[in-house]
């Protein structure tokens, strides 16, 4: 960190570091508070994990669930995270968030706006009652259209392609501002009322996951490239505390070689995952980030199998369909025919889905203690896909309170430092990734973006004498 010795270059209320989902949120809101704004993106385009992402954001007790008629809560949800999560070092934070969920998903359809809506066909990892609220496509690259649409609709400046080079502080420790500059261009000096971390975790620095993450260190990064972990660095020369930095999303299923989302609808529903050697090694309720530590574990060839029921679910989802229309998910009649398509032991895969639809069925005791089979026994015809874990993206960073505001190990704020998405602590356990609950990563990138965003420019406008 550096204190500027020359005039600065600009000045602006918020200064937003990141133009992923968890960026555009924070500028939006703060903009909408009256703040004057601007963003900045080290790549030469925005989205960040938000663009790879289905999409998908809890809101419990929304009125799109009211109109659905499913009951929900902020405090079902709190209860459904802290079954699965546990005790974590942002525990409030994550109560809060589960507070103002619903606010967010309808302040993103009202007043953003974004094209979303109430997915009721099924719950998602995690979760006790439907509660996501997504694009029809399930695409983040949707949302993050119409996040852009409304930066550009109310003027928010935009620059790509300009990395923060570090940040701006005051001798008395105070962030200020930070020094912008992109290859062959000079260093600009920008100077910030309120600076907001939004520039994603450290899944793609591979030095910090080994040191956080060992246990998913080996496993492929398929996020977004940018997610160098810049905000855990600048948070370490700032003397800011550190949170939930072992916790993780991985991904159980990522189509290979494709490289795409083997939707997780097809394990919920009833399907299984079977190694080279055609066995089951695991129970597939653990969720497909728990579950991504089990299938880098097999050191083989991974495959998940369902039927033509299940598939017919899967199939109101674009990114699946194009596997499909790709070639990546192959059908077969029977067990035998299934087993050559990859060069499986057909009398191994055979006994193993026999042994599966029995305890589906209720005649026998599952032996990895699986209670949810959907759709399942399985019926031919069966389909399968070849699969492979993944890192999706870290769970850990920067301490924060439920504002948004960066802590010191002792509670303390850093002055005017704000962190939210990838860049913050996430709500996912302590570590791990058996935390993990469908839409917790974009829950805190535009929850805690909201939060931010109307922090910073509400606590700009009381210090200058004007009405919060």
């Amino acid at each position: 960190m550096s204190t500027p010795q020359t005039a600065w270059d600009m000045e602006v209320d918020v200064l937003v570091i990141g133009a992923g989902g968890c960026g555009l949120t924070a500028a939006i809101a703060a903009h909408d508070e009256g703040a004057q704004v601007a963003i900045v993106e080290k790549r030469d385009q925005p989205g960040g994990n938000t663009a790879l992402s289905t999409g998908s954001i809890p809101g419990a007790g929304s009125r799109f669930q009211k109109a659905a008629q499913i009951e929900d809560s902020p405090e079902v949800m709190i209860a459904d995270m802290a079954r699965i999560a546990g005790h974590h070092d942002l525990s409030d934070v994550s109560d809060a968030l589960a507070h103002m969920s619903a606010e967010l998903c309808e302040w993103l359809v009202d007043r953003v706006p974004a094209r979303m809506s109430l997915i009721t066909d099924y719950c998602h990892v995690g979760h006790t009652v439907p509660r996501l609220h997504a694009p029809a496509s399930r695409r983040g690259q949707d949302l993050m259209d119409d996040l852009l649409a409304g930066v550009a609709r109310r003027d928010i400046p935009l620059a790509v392609g300009n990395p923060v080079q570090s940040l701006l502080t005051s001798p008395h420790g105070e962030v200020i501002g930070a020094l912008i500059g992109g290859k062959g261009v000079a260093s600009t000096r920008i100077q910030a009322g309120k600076v907001i971390l939004a520039c994603n975790g450290f899944a793609a620095n591979r030095d910090l996951v080994k040191e956080f993450c060992p246990e998913i260190a080996g496993a492929e990064y398929f996020g977004s490239p940018g997610s160098q972990g810049e905000a855990v660095l600048w948070g370490r020369e700032l003397g800011a505390g550190l949170a939930n930095m072992g916790a993780y999303q991985g991904y159980a299923a990522v189509a290979y070689p494709h490289g795409s989302l083997l939707s997780w609808t097809t394990l919920e529903k009833g399907g299984i995952l079977v190694n080279a050697r055609g066995e089951r090694f695991g129970n597939e309720d653990l969720g497909y980030s728990g579950y991504a530590r089990m299938v880098l574990e097999q050191h083989s060839e991974v495959f998940a199998i369902f039927d033509d029921r299940i598939k017919a679910i899967a199939d109101k989802e674009e990114e699946f369909v194009e596997l499909v229309d790709l070639g990546g998910i192959k059908s077969a009649g029977n067990a035998a025919e299934l087993a050559a398509l990859f060069k499986l032991p057909a009398d191994t895969l055979t006994r193993t889905l026999d042994d599966y639809n029995r305890a589906a069925g209720g005649q026998t005791t599952d032996s990895f203690g699986r209670r949810k089979f959907g759709l399942a026994p399985l019926q031919t015809q069966y389909w399968m896909c070849r699969v492979t874990p993944g890192l999706f993206h870290t769970q850990g960073g920067l301490a924060i309170d439920t504002h948004g505001h960066v802590l010191k190990p002792d509670g303390s704020r850093i002055p005017n430092l704000f962190a939210g998405g990838g860049a913050a602590g996430g709500i996912s356990g302590h570590s791990g990734a058996l935390g993990y609950a469908s839409g917790n990563g974009l829950l805190t990138a535009m929850g805690l973006g909201y939060l931010s965003g109307r922090a910073a420019a509400r606590e700009l406008k009381a210090a200058s004498g004007h009405k919060p």
